[in-house]
Formats: structure tokens, sequence, C-alpha cells
């Protein structure tokens, strides 16, 4: 145990994670000349193309140092707010982490909270001054910010450029120093952490591990705590680039293990892997069940494809078991699923890779929010409401609580009053604001959830210029007053755009939609009358007027009675045609909703 050292690298987007690890495994020779590539843990296409690692990655170095043999087990965790229950397990996993700040571009707010998860599970950080190459660095000003932040000595930043290769080894050096080595009982029952599991459609689930107490070996029967379902482990082994098996890893190790398990759910990421014959009285602390916190209706474009896309949210959900998804059908779209994910960056990552991976092309209704709902003859029964359809009559309503959000936002000065505005016009409550710097200032907003869900992350980079940088944590339920908003096209309710506003908001979130539909539903042969209604009241109303075909263009001179007449018989053959006719809604129509204030 003395020679392992396990460390996680914690970053904001874009700090250059992923090039860290790719020099790391140059420089302890874990790659070939022949393997090497840019990003080479982040192995999806999508990961490759946006620049960001979405699954974490595991992977086993072997480094000589001062005469001694060490084994070095980097953790990869993804740096995006949505992961954030992932980071934390990796996190568990670990005894140190590097924390990577770019020279140009200083501490972020992921940077902050992934640091405050690390510092809670007691890990040595060691800091790392990254990007010192790049003309716009500015690593005095950007050291004096990480002292203040870590509060330890400016010579312990290691000034480093993970692209051209320069301070890795002293970063090699670091880890086997200052990172302690796994403490651990070899003979106590065997405990082990899951922090990530991939699905192999040739061997089943590989379920990645960390050993806290005792061994595990090839061919013992293991249980699974959360399930308290029974395995045997087929095959154990490390995980260099390709896998490595092995009779037995032992304690502060870290490995995978294959069980043969078929369904992803079986393994829940943060579950205690135990001996079933003589099992651990305590599980690894910290296990929840992963929660989705957005949702939303995906329907295929033509509705014979309703099986195929199952087929393929099903495989998806193997590759990636955060994601639920149960039957619904809308008047509007057919039959589809009413999705749950981690947040919008995990919604636009299923949406693709369904085209992408299975040729499925969908519609996306409006993202919305869990919110629970109370009636007046149950009001302590919440009835959880993930669809605004399933909102009970306002009649018999009590009262609606929705998800509210911690919102940590890290900005420039000149910037902090654009920066207020939008929170407040977006419900939120102002909680503290500290200066980290004359130039840069945190701001704390407790906030609804679903204001965050639409266009907030983009709107914050344009009022921020693009230097604001955010992260949230759930808080809990709060009571508000909200109301269903209802679209009526041609008198009839699409549900598909239905949506749960705050009362204050709602006419004025109604008018916006009529008046932005208007101008995307084609014009029919006859008058589409769009309508914004809560309940029975209508409160707003656009109109798209018929395509008309000139009747009177044979009628010269001679009575006007004529050409009446002709006006007439057209109209009433509006008139039914209006009473028969449906009307097709554009993909853009469902997606403009989102995008109001354009």
């Amino acid at each position: 145990m003395k020679e392992i050292r396990n460390f996680c690298i914690i970053a904001h987007i874009d700090h250059g994670k992923s090039t860290l690890a790719d020099r790391l495994l140059e420089e302890t020779g874990s790659v070939t000349d022949r393997e090497k590539k840019d990003q080479l843990l982040d192995n999806m296409d999508l990961e490759r193309e946006r620049g960001i690692t979405i699954k974490s990655h595991a992977v086993q170095m072997e480094y000589t140092y001062k005469g001694e043999d060490y084994i070095l087990n980097l953790i990869d965790t993804p740096g995006h707010v949505d992961f954030s229950y992932e980071v934390s397990r990796s996190i568990a996993a670990c005894e140190g982490a590097l924390l990577v700040v770019d020279a140009a571009q200083s501490i972020q707010a992921q940077t902050i909270s992934n640091l405050y998860l690390a510092l809670e599970n007691d890990l040595e950080i060691i800091p790392i001054l990254n990007k010192i190459d790049l003309p716009s660095a500015n690593p005095e000003e950007v050291t004096d910010d990480i002292v203040d932040l870590l509060g330890c000595d400016p010579g312990e930043v290691i000034p480093a450029s993970a692209k051209t290769g320069l301070g890795i080894e002293a970063i090699l050096s670091a880890i086997i120093e200052r990172i302690p080595a796994p403490k651990g009982n070899p003979n106590e029952p065997l405990q082990a952490l899951i922090f990530d599991s991939v699905y192999n459609s040739f061997r089943g689930v590989e379920t990645y591990f960390r050993v806290l107490n005792g061994s595990i070996k090839k061919g013992q029967q293991v249980k699974f705590l959360a399930t308290g379902k029974t395995y045997s482990a087929d095959e154990v082994g490390t995980l260099k680039l390709k896998q490595v098996p092995k009779k037995e890893i032992k304690t502060g190790d870290v490995g995978y293990l294959i069980t043969g398990i078929k369904d992803a759910r079986d393994v829940k990421v943060g579950d205690t892997i135990t001996d079933a014959k003589t099992p651990t009285t305590n599980a690894v602390e910290g296990f929840e069940d992963v929660k989705p916190m957005v949702f939303a209706g995906i329907y295929p474009v033509d509705t014979e494809d309703y099986e195929e896309l199952r087929n393929s949210m099903e495989k998806l959900q193997l590759n990636d078991a955060s994601l639920v998804f149960q039957p619904e059908s809308s008047a509007a779209l057919g039959f589809g699923f009413r999705c749950g994910f981690l947040g919008m960056l995990h919604l636009e990552i299923i949406q693709e890779r369904l085209e992408r991976e299975f040729n499925m092309t969908v519609i996306t209704t409006v993202p919305n929010v869990s919110y629970h709902a109370f009636t007046r003859k149950h009001p302590n029964t919440a009835i959880i409401v993930n669809n605004p359809a399933d909102l009970p009559d306002p009649s018999g309503l009590d009262r609606v609580e929705e998800p509210y959000i911690k919102a940590s936002i890290i900005t420039k000065a000149d910037f902090v009053g654009n920066v207020m505005k939008l929170c407040i016009d977006k419900r939120g409550i102002i909680t503290n604001q500290t200066y980290l710097t004359t130039e840069r200032v945190e701001l704390n907003f407790d906030m609804p959830l679903a204001e965050i869900v639409f266009d907030f992350y983009d709107r914050l980079k344009t009022v921020s210029k693009g230097y604001a940088s955010f992260d949230y944590h759930p808080i809990g339920m709060r009571t508000s007053k909200l109301v269903r908003v209802d679209i009526l096209l041609n008198s009839q309710p699409v549900d598909a755009l239905s949506s749960l506003i705050h009362a204050d908001n709602a006419h004025n979130i109604g008018k916006k939609m009529c008046a932005k539909l208007r101008k995307l539903i084609p014009r029919q042969q006859f008058d589409i009358p769009i309508q914004a209604a809560i309940g029975a009241k209508i409160i707003s109303r656009e109109t798209i007027k018929a395509l008309r075909k000139d009747v009177t263009a044979k009628c010269y001179g001679g009575d006007i009675s004529r050409k009446r007449k002709l006006l007439e018989k057209q109209k009433k053959g509006k008139k039914r045609m209006r009473k028969v006719g449906n009307v097709e809604i554009p993909q853009q129509a469902f997606m403009a909703v989102l995008k109001l204030n354009d």
C-alpha cells in the first residue's frame, strides 16, 4: 500500500484537465507512440468535439521515483455542474487532488465548488497553474488568487503547461511526496466503493471500484449493498489503457470488476461492494440515487418509429444509468416518452446521441422541472408533477412547491449590475456578495431551478461578455404561486406547449408565446387563432390570417351584389374548412418557447 497513490484532477471546463492527463500518461510511459492522441481519455466523439468530459475515466500509471516503483491511479472527473454527483464519488475514492487553474482565466465557479467537495473529503490539494505559456497568461496574479483561496505558500503552486509538457515532472514528484498513501485494513471484510460503471455489449456492465478494506479475488461471491444482489466476480483487474486481468485487487487499489450484469441500473455509482459470506457492516457514506432535475418529452417525428425509439432509449440507458424515461402520449405529438435528465447539458447530449448513434430524429418538448402539488383534500400528500398536463384542477389545488437551488456566480466587477439584474428578473434572491479580488466578485443567489432551465446560461454569458462562470446545487422545495398556461391553436389545446409559470409572469409570457408562434406557424387556407389561457380565461390572442384566393378577379363592372355573393360563398367555405382543418406545428415552434427573449 505504501507504493500506491490515488488522485483525481479537478478544474473548471476547458482549463486543461484532459491535456494534463495526456502528459502524465506520456511521462510515465503508459502510452506508446502509436496510441498517442489528444484528449486520450475522452473516447466519445461528442466529448472530443465539444472539448468536455462527459464520463469519468480511471487509468493506472507506473512511475519510478528515487529508485522506488510507485503505482499512480488517476481518476478523471467530468467538469460540468450537471455531473456533480459523479465527481463527488470520484473524489471519495481518492486521497489527493490536482487543482488545475488556467493562468489566463483564473479561478472559476466550478473550480471552487469541486474544491469544497475535495476539502470535505480531507483530500491533499496540489495547486497547478496551467497554460503559463499563453501570451495572455497572468501567473503572478493568479498565483495570489490560489494562495488566497487555499491558504498555501506561493512556493507550493506548480507552474506548468500541459500543452508543452512543462512542469510535468514536478507534478509527478509532488503526487508521490505530498499525497498520502491509502489507509485501510487488508484483514477486514471487503469494503469497496463503486465510482463508475461502463456498459460493454459483449461482457455486460464493467464496474469500476476502489478497495477501502480487505481485498477482492477472482471467482469470489460479492454483494452490492444498495441493491442487495449477489454476483460472482468473473474477472477482476486493473485499468491501464486496456484492462489487465489480475487474480486479486488489494486494499487501497483501484480496479474493475466484471460480473455479467446485463442491466446498468443494477450498478449504482456510490454503492458498496462487499463479500457475500462475510459482509461488512458499514457501507461507504454518501450514497444517493441519482435524481433527475429536468424533464422533457421526447417524441419520434414519425409515430411509426415509436418502438424503434424505445429500443434506442433502452440501449442508451445501458450506457447512461442517470437517464430515466417512461411512456406518455400527447394529443399533438402522438406516442413518446417523458424523460428525466441531470440538467440541460445532459438533455442536449442525449438528444445528440439519439441522432448520431441510432439515427433517430426526435421532437423535444419544452423542458421543465419536477413540482410538488398539494390538493385541499389531502394537504399533506404531495403529487409529483413532471408534466404540466398532470397538474390537478386549480379549483381543488392548495399549493404548489418548486425546487430551489443555491447558485454561485463568479464574474468581473464591471458586470455585477448586469448579472444581478438578470438573476432578479429570474426571481433570484441575492444571499451573499464577496469580492475575491478587486476585480472578481462571487455572487450567491437562491433561485427557482425552473428559471435556469430555459435560456439562463446563454444570457449570463451575454450580459457578462463571456466572463461569468456559474455553478449550483439544489436546496430543496419552496412554495410558489404557479399557474399552468395552455396554448390553444384553432381552439384546440396543444398539450406539448403548455408550461407551469409563476403567476406574475404568466400574462407577459403568454403574450410573447402567441406572438412567437404567429411568426413560426405557416399560413393555411383559413384563419388560425392562437390563444394563451389560464384555466378557462384567455389571456392573449393572435391570429394567423388566411391565404385568400381573389374570387372577385373575374368581375369587372356590373353590380356590387355579384362580388358580395362570391365573397359570402368564400367565407362559408373558409368557415367549414376551419372546423375540419388541422394545423401542422413545425419543430421550431416547440423550441421557440425557450428563446422568447430573442
